[in-house]
């Protein structure tokens, strides 16, 4: 397009008078500065072509011509054949200016010279045929013979039959001089004359070019030819608009000056003979011509001959041919577009009615049928019994479209976009079967129709069709059960937001969009979102997603499947209208309006819209007419009545019928007239008397149904309806009208257009398939409306993005996901848009120059400034943080609350601006304002009409202050929004509509704010936003009566219960006064509330509102922070009707004073577990000075009103004794001690080839450990050498006393595992042949392997049982642990406690029972054996304690309690106390701590997957990774999102480190765990419990040798396996706690100690930790993973085992015995420190002396209860206890003390049992009575199993092992009645049916928790013995038989075989 600009600007300047070429080249470039139609276009091109080719090669071409017409001078007749016959006869049907023959031979020329390229030959073809109808056939005609032409048709047959035809033949070319003008006396010629002539000839020209200009614009307007010409081919206006013949003018003037300028060229001599041909040509001369006519005729023969030999186009290459176009016209261009348009359907007829209407009749396209596909048949394609056929039922076939469509829908996996007609079948074509489906529908109402068609057609296959909606919400679980979920694309955005593994987004295997030239609307852009989330998932997933695109009309339908990914020659589809079932005729009517006043407009609108409506009727056809409110149905419906009345048409057209199915019709309205009697509705009865229906969404669903029943059957004929009745319902009719194009939207506040996607939807009604064979729909607007809709009907425009509008909060949404981090991962997914796909097609649409696209063609550059734009714009609002250095995108608060609520960027930023404003004490109004003036509602607009009633509801529904204007959008906002909550009645149309508008998105808009102000801590902010969003939600105000909620109330109960007037923004009382009437009698209340009758049901609905009870117990930590232990529990009767599964309560701490938050958290009760308590442990930062209380704050999340307020006081918070600084060791900067310092060579060769010398802390610490025997506590970082520490330590001891023995406390069995196998290994080897043995839950040793073993590796309890029998006191239990204690506990030498900062854990209670026991002992044997002390020191005890743990905050207290002496100043104080800082690690580490969003722990866990993915690959790369997650399902989840983004980047194997994939392939094939042979080929592992001890090895071998650089293990491989990594992933730091049903925080010291695991001593500089933890998480792990919280006791929880332990044995026999005991412990240490941690008054010698008197009480009091102890009381305050012999059992047996008790209460139950015969236990031979069910159910339900967890979905899974044991589920036949609760709800509980199954069949299912088996084993044998030995000392007589059962229970549990006893019941 520039070469030719160029060409012909410089023709102008130029002095000589241009060359004929570039007059061509000027008439090309004037048509394509205008809309010319594409043949006119290729004509001109050709007619540049072969001019260039002329000028250029003149000689050539004569040579050429001749030589072509020797040829034909050889031809005979006998050529003519019947091909070259057709061909000519075909090409005189063409309308082309070329003639016959020409036209022939250019067809002959482009197929033999496009042989062999097929893409070529139809470009040529369709240049030269151009695109008119009749063209494109002839088009058609000729693709399908191009052989036949080849082969069989020549130039000499051509011309034999131009010669038969009679035209005249042209044999040889003429030679035509083209030089410049010349003259014989040119030296006489002057130079002025010269430049005169040289004027005037430019002057000529330029006339020529503007006549040209306006010539072609004139042929556009009138397409394609003149005004009058009939043929016309192009025009889509049927009216001459003023402007039209303004340019018609304008044509015929230039055309004048024109020819007048050609004359005085002419005649002043300054025109050449060429000239004279170009211009005379053009333009018509007013004078003679210089030529003859035979002479023109010549030239113009000679021109043809000269355009056949050089082929002009045809003789162009292809690339050529593309160049061109593209430098004329870019594709894609609007511009271009029209060029390529075809006008208005050959047949249509124009009507025009002067001074009312004019008419355009499109007449319907019709396709021959022998062109459709042939109808496939069902039967044959699905066979008639498969399922697939059942969804086809009553349909034998499908239709041509759905035929030609079928085996790529139904045979292949292709993503498919098929374009067809509405009524087509395109939804039938989208079924298909996949693990779910999800349907996109551009409108709710449109959904709702789907959701009702597919689940009616596919309920006999039993798939499940759901809505999901704004206005139809799904549980999670209903959303799982649903094969196909219907949505909008909002909807499904949001979904997908929230995406991961696990997530609804995921399960998605079929994505079907119907309307995807939605494209094209403002909406447009989610889709694109949607569409280009769906395929990077894909891709990183590397799972399959088919995508179905479903659309009406889609002009650049190649795009879009471009976009959509979809294979163009497999998946593409595309259908013009004459596909349609029915043919559709179409009429637009523009009425012509001379007044603006809108009654009149609409009288006129109604008249035509009569005369339309009454043709249809007396043709017999039924009509919907649609219009565009709700008040416009009745209103039309009033005027066609009284018009047709007027006429006396309404009984003969309306009510009545003709011909013979008058008798139906009557039928029809007398079956239907009860019903319509019987209906409310006014306007419906009243219509229905004149033959007409309304039917719009403001009536009950009721009338609508009836209505659309009525239209079915035809008892109305005329039904009057909004345009949701063609989205909503398909009812279709024969004849469908449109009245008025005029429609308001709210969101941009003005009248628009309606859309032509409403228009062919509406159309799409007409015409039914099974009844008409045609169909007419027909469009009333007005006059100057009808042009545009008939353009946008027959005008293909290419669809644009509109994705740059909308980018940013798109690109906010993408890093919310967690898909997007950086620029160029937000480059990368701009390409995959369709706005990417427009702009390398369009470039000039979206800003991109030409300059630009040269320089950056695959336009890189520009998306990549698009997404900088995006992130600064956000970085601005605060909602993402941009690095613009290193372009990374981090998300924020406001960001992913934005995405998640769907609030756009804009109203972020005002939200921003508004609140900080308001910070300080914000108001409701100042609130609510704050809303209303969200981007959301910014379209909302205010008319001058509206105004009084604004003011009206302003003043009347308005409780609350309006801030703004109502002449502003926010100020009407604001009024409406406080009407809607108000229920105050809106009259006005436009001001319903802005209602509804308005009322839709604030609840949306205030749940966002309400999180925004929540997670930034404002108080007071998120309260009120809260209370506003349920107000929304419910529809009245948080100070009206929470009553409201019931609607079976009356009004009266509210009125009483409210205040009549809001006094106070800050308190309101309703709640509480509500609540109180509970105090009252229900006579009372009905009194009160005006009500009498009614006072029990007011209190029984008060009881359902959903109260909590909150209690707290504030715990100081440090003197910063306090620890709230609160526990909620529900006090509300629990409905499913109005309480559904679970209810939701927010809860916040909150300072009043400050107006800050300092912890939020989400609090769910479930039906399942209520009214169980929810507990919480909350660490909360309080400063100085200490305020006299928090508040904690419960609000329910979706009950209005219903609120609590608990104020938590700190008078009696004693921080004093927390503020002394942590003691820490100064680590000495010491030469490394070598090994040889052992002075043992036994000993020196256990680290020969491990190390030379010791590491810098085990030096300075070697002297005390193996030179003394004092004891030692070392706190010391994780991977610092502790256990080198523990063994130099044991080596001491064996070099003192080598009889003695080691005990080694190991807090865990995997711990415990390890231990003993490394020891066993190292000390059980030669020369030492040391005994190592392990003593766990899982393992058990006789007396004589105990006594003869060197080391013992114990867990605390093992340990606590056994030291138990120290004294050896049995109590009768000869073989338990008791009496091997006695020989075994004074033998130990060294007691080892690994990890003893556990001590503040839940099983700390445990370490300090066994470490006070050992000292007590000690000190005992002492005394006992009368030892003293030596040199006047202490006397060294009996056993040395070494604790090894962490670095600890308060060591002094800990060493204290050990032995060491703290408070001395002598050479000995302080000695074996070492306390080193967290930093001092041999191997340095750097530790990243990063925040995730999310409520919801599954998907949180998702979006760290891929910030796991690239910490590996940014922090380790080459060097072994560990990540530890919280589950098994976790290490599975973690690993395979791991593999798909290695996939993403096409390096699957960049975890693995072998030579060979056949290496690790036979490795996986050893394997058992499925998940891991999978992974483990991909170089990540797997590590948990549920791995086979053969799996494990295999696994830690492989990644210790570096074959497997990622290892994923669950977090108790921090404990149990010495596996180090250069990185440690800490993947979450929480965990499902089965006990309290939630997630639960990790104790600070698993996650330090999963950290130290990072690092590798001999092979890293430094270590990594990337901890990833819940967002508000964060900042408490920064603060105390390096300033750890003080170790605190938990004996006080135990405090009950403990006691009863002691007084069992006899160390505790009064109550100051107990005390004495006490003082022993870490217990009484830290009370003496931090009195009110443990409820003491304060830390004075009386008061904690007071306090231990009271604990101890309390304690023996608990015990006797149980039956545990005797007591003997004494004057004064002490007195004797004894241990019973439930209590004995109980300490022997290691059960908690409730236990006997209910085991007493077992042996004394109504069931007993005596022996009288054999019946085997098995699934076959049940047991006819229950007494060993009732047995087993009561061992299941001992406070023993309480510990056992109930995973996620066990509940099912337990009931369904049930089904399949004894006894099946149902208890109740032998449960007693009063314990028929707990039997009915059984199967939640785990341990019950796993026991049967172990009865049952010895052997543990795999299926449900295969671990929970051994400990269930256990712990029933511990049960069943005491059991037994509880009934035999305490009964006799007729319940001994019992003791014969539980010998019975206890042997076969044992043994695990079957169960064979005989058992009756005995009342």
């Amino acid at each position: 397009m520039e070469s030719i600009l160029q060409s012909l600007e410089s023709a102008r300047s130029q002095e000589a008078p241009p060359p004929r070429h570039q007059n061509e080249k000027r008439a090309v470039t004037n048509a394509t500065t205008t809309q010319l139609s594409l043949t006119t276009f290729c004509n001109l091109l050709r007619n540049y072509a072969s001019s260039t080719a002329r000028q250029n090669d003149a000689d050539a071409s004569t040579a050429a011509a001749a030589a072509t017409t020797t040829k034909n001078d050889k031809q005979t007749l006998s050529s003519t054949n019947a091909t070259s016959k057709w061909l000519y006869e075909l090409s005189s049907k063409i309308p082309t200016p070329l003639p016959p023959l020409q036209f022939s031979l250019g067809i002959l020329s482009a197929i033999t010279s496009s042989a062999n390229d097929e893409s070529k030959l139809q470009s040529s073809l369709f240049e030269l045929f151009g695109e008119g109808e009749t063209s494109i056939e002839a088009l058609f005609e000729v693709m399908g013979r191009t052989d036949e032409i080849r082969s069989d048709v020549t130039e000499g047959g051509l011309r034999a039959v131009a010669e038969l035809k009679g035209d005249v033949v042209a044999t040889s070319p003429s030679t035509t001089s083209s030089a410049l003008p010349q003259s014989s006396s040119s030296s006489m010629i002057s130079a002025e004359h010269e430049h005169k002539l040289q004027t005037l000839r430019s002057e000529a020209y330029t006339a020529v070019d503007i006549a040209n200009t306006l010539k072609a614009e004139h042929h556009h307007i009138n397409g394609g030819g003149s005004y009058n010409n009939n043929n016309s081919r192009g025009g889509t206006h049927s009216v001459k608009r003023a402007s039209d013949k303004e340019a018609e003018k304008m044509y015929k003037r230039a055309m004048k000056q024109a020819a007048s300028a050609i004359t005085k060229a002419r005649d002043a001599g300054a025109l050449t003979e060429s000239d004279e041909l170009f211009l005379s040509g053009t333009i018509p001369s007013n004078g003679n011509s210089n030529l003859s006519a035979m002479e023109q005729m010549m030239l113009r023969n000679e021109e043809a001959m000269l355009y056949n030999s050089m082929g002009g186009l045809d003789g162009m290459n292809a690339q050529q041919i593309e160049s061109m176009k593209r430098n004329l016209l870019p594709e894609g261009t609007r511009e271009y577009n029209d060029t390529h348009q075809r006008g208005l359907p050959r047949g249509t007829i124009r009507e025009i009615k002067e001074g009312q209407y004019e008419k355009v009749t499109i007449p319907a396209p019709i396709l021959e049928k022998s062109q459709l596909r042939a109808r496939i048949n069902l039967d044959e394609v699905m066979g008639e019994d498969s399922d697939e056929r059942m969804a086809f039922e009553g349909c034998d076939s499908l239709n041509p479209m759905q035929s030609t469509v079928f085996e790529a829908a139904y045979n292949t996996r292709e993503n498919l976009l098929i374009c067809a007609p509405t009524g087509a079948g395109k939804t039938n074509v989208a079924i298909d079967y996949w693990k779910k489906i999800v349907y996109i529908a551009p409108m709710k109402a449109l959904a709702q129709e789907v959701v009702e068609k597919f689940g009616s057609k596919l309920k006999c296959l039993g798939i499940i069709v759901r809505e999901l909606t704004g206005d139809m919400q799904l549980s999670r679980a209903e959303a799982d059960a649903a094969h196909i979920l219907v949505t909008t694309p909002e909807k499904w955005d949001v979904v997908t937001r929230k995406g991961g593994d696990g997530s609804l987004g995921a399960t998605c295997g079929l994505l079907i969009i119907d309307e995807v030239h939605l494209l094209a609307d403002e909406r447009g852009a989610v889709i694109e979102s949607v569409v280009a989330r769906l395929h990077r998932w894909v891709e990183s997933s590397q799972r399959q997603v088919r995508l179905v695109g479903l659309s009406a009309t889609l002009p650049n339908y190649e795009d879009v499947a471009t976009f959509m990914h979809v294979d163009k020659a497999k998946g593409l589809f595309y259908f013009g209208p004459e596909h349609r079932p029915v043919p559709l005729q179409q009429t637009f009517i523009g009425v012509t309006m001379q007044t603006k006043d809108r009654f009149q407009r609409e009288k006129k609108m109604d008249e035509v819209c009569y005369q339309v409506v009454t043709d249809a009727l007396k043709a017999g056809h039924q009509v919907m007419v649609f219009v565009h409110s709700r008040k416009g149905t009745g209103s039309t419906a009033k005027a066609l009545g009284e018009r047709a009345s007027m006429d006396g048409e309404l009984e003969r057209l309306f009510t009545g019928g003709d011909g013979g199915e008058e008798g139906d019709e009557n039928e029809a309205r007398t079956r239907y007239m009860d019903r319509v009697e019987k209906s409310r509705n006014k306007e419906l009865r009243e219509h229905f008397g004149n033959g007409m229906g309304i039917h719009h969404a403001g009536m009950l669903r009721h009338d609508r149904k009836l209505t659309e029943q009525m239209f079915n059957d035809g008892a109305i004929k005329v039904l009057c309806c909004t345009a949701t009745l063609a989205w909503g319902i398909n009812l279709p009719a024969h004849s469908v009208v449109i009245k008025g194009t005029d429609v308001y939207m709210p969101d941009k506040g003005c009248l628009v257009d309606l859309s032509i996607l409403d228009v062919q939807q509406i159309f799409g009604r007409a015409g039914r398939p099974q009844y008409d064979t045609s169909g007419e729909a027909t469009l009333i607007t007005h006059y100057d409306a009808m042009a545009r809709y008939l353009d946008k009907l027959v005008k293909a425009t290419p669809i644009e993005s509109n994705f740059i509008k909308q980018l940013a909060d798109h690109l906010n949404a993408e890093v919310v996901c967690g898909t997007v981090s950086n620029i160029n991962e937000a480059i990368e997914w701009i390409r995959y848009t369709y706005l990417f796909v427009r702009m390398c097609k369009n470039p000039l649409a979206y800003g991109i120059g030409a300059a630009q696209h040269e320089s950056d063609p695959t336009l890189r550059g520009r998306t990549r400034e698009l997404a900088i734009e995006a992130a600064k714009l956000l970085d601005e609002r605060k909602m993402v943080r941009y690095n613009p250095n290193s372009g990374n995108l981090a998300v924020t608060n406001l960001g992913r609350t934005a995405s998640h609520f769907y609030i756009r960027n804009q109203s972020v930023a005002t939200f921003n601006d508004m609140i900080e404003k308001k910070r300080s004490s914000p108001t409701d109004a100042d609130l609510i304002h704050v809303m209303c003036c969200a981007d959301e509602f910014e379209n909302v607009r205010v008319r001058a009409e509206e105004l009084e009633e604004v003011d009206t509801l302003k003043k009347a529904s308005c409780p609350l202050k309006t801030l703004a204007p109502v002449e502003e959008f926010s100020g009407k906002c604001n009024v409406l929004l406080q009407a809607y909550i108000s229920r105050a009645r809106v009259n006005s149309f436009t001001l319903i509509s802005d209602t509804n508008y308005i009322a839709s998105n604030a609840g949306r808009v205030a749940r966002a704010l309400f999180e925004m102000c929540l997670k930034n801590g404002h108080a007071s902010a998120a309260l009120k936003f809260l209370r506003l969003a349920k107000s929304c939600d419910h529809r009245f105000w948080w100070f009206q009566s929470p009553l409201r909620a019931f609607d079976d109330l009356k009004k009266n109960v509210f009125v009483a219960l409210e205040n009549e007037k809001v006094s106070s923004e800050e308190g309101y009382t309703t709640f509480e006064k509500t609540v109180s009437l509970l105090d009252l009698v229900p006579e009372e209340v009905g009194q009160m509330c005006h009500c009498f009758r009614d006072g029990a049901l007011i209190q029984k609905k008060i009881r359902l509102l959903p109260r909590v009870k909150c209690t707290c117990t504030v715990h100081p930590i440090t003197k910063n922070t306090l620890r709230f232990s609160i526990e909620l529990e529900p006090i509300f009767n629990w409905s499913a009707r109005y309480h559904g599964g679970a209810e939701g309560f927010w809860l916040w701490v909150e300072d009043s004073e400050n107006n800050r938050t300092y912890h939020s958290e989400y609090v769910l009760f479930t039906k399942r577990n209520h009214p169980d308590s929810t507990k919480l442990e909350l660490i909360i930062p309080v400063f100085d000075p200490l305020p006299q209380q928090y508040f904690i704050r419960i609000v329910s999340d979706s009950w209005v009103g219903v609120e609590h307020l608990i104020p938590v006081s700190f008078r009696h918070v004693l921080l004093g004794g927390l503020s002394s600084p942590t003691f820490f060791t100064n680590l000495f900067d010491l030469t490394p001690l070598p090994v040889t310092a052992l002075a043992d060579p036994r000993y020196e060769q256990l680290y020969h080839n491990r190390f030379d010398s010791f590491n810098p802390i085990q030096t300075q610490l070697f002297h005390i450990l193996y030179h003394t025997d004092k004891p030692v506590l070392l706190g010391a970082p994780t991977g610092s050498g502790k256990t080198i520490v523990a063994e130099i330590a044991l080596l001491r001891m064996k070099k003192q006393n080598p009889k003695a023995k080691c005990v080694y406390i190991a807090p865990l069995k995997s711990l415990a595992r390890e231990r003993l196998k490394e020891w066993s290994k190292r000390l059980g080897a030669p020369p030492l042949n040391w005994k190592v043995l392990e003593l766990s839950g899982d393992t058990s040793h006789d007396s004589r392997a105990l006594n003869n073993s060197d080391v013992l590796i114990c867990t605390p309890e093992k340990w606590d049982l056994i030291s138990r029998g120290w004294r050896g006191v049995s109590g009768g239990f000869d073989s338990s642990s008791a009496s091997i204690g006695k020989r075994f506990v004074r033998e130990v030498g060294l007691l080892i406690i690994d990890e003893i900062h556990l001590l503040g854990e839940e099983r700390g209670a445990v370490l300090e029972a066994i470490v006070s026991r050992t000292r007590f002992i000690s000190r005992f044997v002492q005394a006992e054996n009368k030892v003293k002390p030596s040199n006047g020191g202490k006397v060294p005890e009996l056993t040395r304690i070494m604790g090894l743990s962490t670095a600890l905050a308060n060591p002094y207290d800990l060493a204290d309690w050990i032995g060491i002496d703290t408070e001395g100043f002598g050479v000995d104080a302080k000695q074996g106390l070492y306390n080193f800082r967290p930093s001092v690690r041999p191997v340095p580490m750097v530790v990243h701590i990063q925040g995730y969003p999310g409520r919801h722990y599954c998907p949180r866990m998702a979006t760290m997957n891929k910030p796991c993915y690239a910490a590996i690959k940014d922090l380790s790369p080459n060097k072994p990774s560990m990540i530890f997650v919280a589950s098994r399902r976790q290490t599975r989840l973690t690993a395979m999102d791991l593999i798909s983004h290695s996939a993403t980047e096409e390096d699957t194997k960049a975890f693995l480190n072998c030579d060979s994939d056949e290496y690790i392939e036979a490795i996986a094939s050893t394997l058992n765990d499925e998940a891991l042979k999978h992974t483990i080929t991909f170089g990540i592992g797997l590590h948990h419990a549920g791995l086979t001890s053969k799996d494990r090895e295999t696994v830690e071998k492989l990644y210790l040798e570096g074959t497997i650089q990622v290892l994923i293990a669950t977090a108790t491989l921090a404990w149990g396996v010495n596996l180090p990594a250069h990185l440690v992933i800490v993947k979450g730091t929480e965990f499902y706690d089965g006990k309290l049903s939630r997630y639960v925080d990790y104790p600070v010291t698993d996650v330090l100690q999963m950290m130290g695991r990072a690092g590798r001593p001999q092979f890293d500089k430094e270590g990594v930790a990337v901890i990833m933890c819940e967002e508000s998480k964060k900042n408490f792990l920064k603060k105390f993973l390096y300033d750890p919280f003080p170790v605190e006791s938990c004996l006080g929880e135990r405090m009950c085992e403990t006691i009863n332990a002691e007084i069992s044995i006899g160390t505790i026999s009064s109550l100051s015995d107990a005390i004495g005991y006490l003082k022993w412990t870490f217990y009484a240490r830290r009370v003496r420190m931090n009195p009110s941690y443990y409820g003491a008054t304060s830390s004075e010698e009386d008061d904690v002396e007071d306090f231990f008197l009271s604990v101890v009480q309390d304690t023996v009091d608990k015990l006797q209860e149980h039956g545990c102890v005797t007591v003997e009381k004494t004057e004064g305050t002490d007195y004797y206890v004894g241990g019973a012999s439930l209590g004995r059992a109980a300490s022997n047996f290691y059960l908690h003390q409730v236990a006997p008790k209910d085991a007493f209460l077992l042996g004394n139950a109504k069931t007993s049992f005596r022996v009288q015969g054999i019946q085997t236990l098995t699934s076959k031979n049940i047991v006819s009575t229950y007494g060993i069910a009732k047995i087993l159910h009561s061992l299941s339900h001992t406070h023993e199993f309480n510990e056992l967890p109930v995973r996620h979905s066990e509940e099912e899974l337990n009931l369904e092992l049930s089904r399949s044991l004894p006894w099946g589920y149902d208890l109740g036949k032998f449960v007693a009645e009063d314990d028929k609760t707990s039997a009915g709800n059984f199967e939640l509980f785990s341990a019950f049916p796993l026991v049967r199954r172990i009865f049952n069949s010895g052997v543990m299912p795999d299926t449900p928790s295969p671990t929970n088996g051994p400990s269930i084993k256990l712990s029933n044998i511990k049960v069943v013995r005491e059991l037994k030995k509880g009934i035999g000392e305490t009964q006799s007589g007729p319940y001994a038989d019992g003791q014969v059962v539980m010998l019975r229970v206890v042997n076969e549990f044992v043994n695990g075989c079957d169960f064979e006893v005989e058992i009756s019941l005995k009342e």
